[in-house]
């Protein structure tokens, strides 16, 4: 017969992953308790199958064609990826699947850890079926933060659910490489793992309903496109999948809109993420979907859910995917970071309503400028609001563009091509966003942060003088080409 075990803290977290382990990080370092419920690995999605494998999956290809690019040293390149290599430094990255040293990190911290699956069982209360065998009944004295991610979308493609196809977490734990791989999905995930695959032996083909990239500028969303193609990918893009059946030998038949069909050994479906909400027992507090469509939680700027407001005041939060506004693993950590500042703040009346923008509290820079990275061979990064975006939130913006050509490109590697945009404020002659593609350029980006979220003016920007010869040089380029 499992126990009954009945715990207060100040703060529960369901989730302990990357954004689940900041907010309760931050709580506790405010001086409050905290317990982190999580029902798979302590360390979350990013650790074990999105961020760090599918980078690790990744940088090898880039490192090698890096090589490839500079004379002198391409002639020292005679080889291709050892995959088995590959794989096996991509285990070290995930700690072969353990969160021993993600458990030691929490105790150190001084946060209480329980595994098992949460559900909200009413207001500031908690119910865990944890794996010991125990049942937990948890009340939270200040708040519950809702940290728990975000679940794969499956498109509505017949016979899809009837095969065994993999999402993002098979494909980055994957043990062998398939022989012929196809990609549903033109996002970041499925552009990465594509060309991942393609580099490690595999015939990729990449089917989407709509272009590549399509959330990014078309001339970088193109030269990433290229890059692929280079590396052998078949791009089937604006083409609809209407439906996918096993052959007897094991491989799939996608059948593409005009009577195509593409057969492969591997099926990865990668066509988005949404929060995962549903089983967390939110109808109890009064929040449930509505029309049939999945439900959104509408959170202020600091994480907080107006909706389930208690007797007793504001209590429940959410962070990262959960909250739905960036599904990016640095985003959710900052948003938890502000969360669980916040939470400690109200706790000692030291916060009372919304907190200034951009104070310790308030998770402002979820409106102006979330950075975000592509990490494809060639990059793909961006910060801020895209031209069209800017106008449609109602600035005066105009946008400067130009191909990456300068000094530290040419040395860079041969036949380097990038491209590079700043999109600007007209009234206040600020910087409202800025995209680069091209090899290297995330390192690019944190400059590009900075400046929009300082709202640095272009006339004091142009001071900061890049050093020579290096791709920042595109810096001055843009602001020359501005006008300045």
């Amino acid at each position: 017969m499992p126990r009954l075990v009945e715990r207060e803290f100040d703060v529960i977290v369901i989730g302990a992953g990357a954004a689940g382990e900041n907010a309760a990080d931050r709580v506790v370092q405010g001086g409050l308790t905290a317990v982190l419920v999580e029902a798979e690995l302590v360390g979350g999605e990013c650790s074990y199958w999105a961020c760090m494998p599918s980078k690790a999956l990744l940088r090898p290809g880039t490192a090698l064609h890096g090589a490839q690019s500079v004379p002198g040293a391409s002639e020292a390149v005679t080889g291709t990826l050892d995959a088995a290599a590959v794989l096996r430094r991509r285990d070290s990255f995930t700690s072969h699947w353990q969160d021993a040293s993600q458990v030691e990190w929490v105790e150190g911290a001084g946060i209480e850890l329980i595994r098992g699956r949460a559900r909200i069982t009413g207001e500031r209360t908690v119910g865990v079926a944890g794996r010991d065998g125990d049942d937990y009944a948890l009340t939270a004295r200040h708040a519950v933060v809702l940290a728990n991610g975000s679940t794969p979308n499956q498109p509505p493609v017949d016979g899809l659910s009837e095969v065994e196809y993999w999402g993002t977490r098979e494909a980055t734990s994957a043990k062998e490489i398939p022989g012929r791989l196809g990609v549903l999905g033109g996002g970041v995930a499925g552009t990465e793992l594509a060309q991942a695959f393609a580099r490690l032996g595999s015939t990729v083909t990449l089917v989407a309903r709509s272009g590549l990239l399509r959330n990014f500028p078309t001339e970088a969303a193109e030269l990433v496109a290229a890059g692929l193609r280079a590396d052998g990918v078949e791009l089937r893009l604006d083409t609809k999948t209407r439906s996918v059946h096993r052959n007897s030998d094991g491989s799939l038949t996608l059948a593409l809109d005009g009577g195509d069909t593409v057969t492969v050994d591997k099926l990865l479906v990668s066509t988005g993420r949404r929060p995962a909400l549903e089983g967390l027992g939110l109808e109890s507090v009064g929040l449930s979907a509505t029309d049939g469509k999945p439900l959104t939680l509408s959170t202020d700027s600091t994480g907080l859910v107006a909706e389930a407001s208690g007797n007793d005041g504001p209590w429940l939060y959410a962070v990262g995917d959960a909250a739905g506004k960036a599904l990016l693993t640095h985003q959710g950590k900052y948003e938890a970071r502000a969360t669980g500042a916040a939470i400690a703040a109200r706790a000692k009346g030291e916060l009372r309503g919304e907190p200034e923008p951009w104070s310790r509290y308030a998770q402002t820079a979820d409106e102006h400028a979330i950075p975000n990275v592509v990490f494809t061979d060639p990059e793909l990064a961006n910060v801020g609001r895209s031209l069209e975006q800017a106008r449609k939130d109602g600035y005066n913006a105009s946008s400067v563009e130009l191909p990456i050509e300068v000094a530290g490109s040419s040395l860079h590697g041969r036949n380097y091509k990038g491209w590079a945009q700043l999109v600007v404020d007209e009234d206040r002659k600020v910087l409202l966003g800025a995209t680069f593609a091209g090899p290297d350029v995330a390192e690019l980006l944190h400059a590009a942060t900075i400046a929009v979220v300082g709202e640095v003016p272009l006339g004091r920007l142009w001071h900061a003088v890049p050093s020579y010869p290096t791709i920042s040089e595109v810096w001055l380029r843009l602001l020359e080409k501005y006008g300045l």
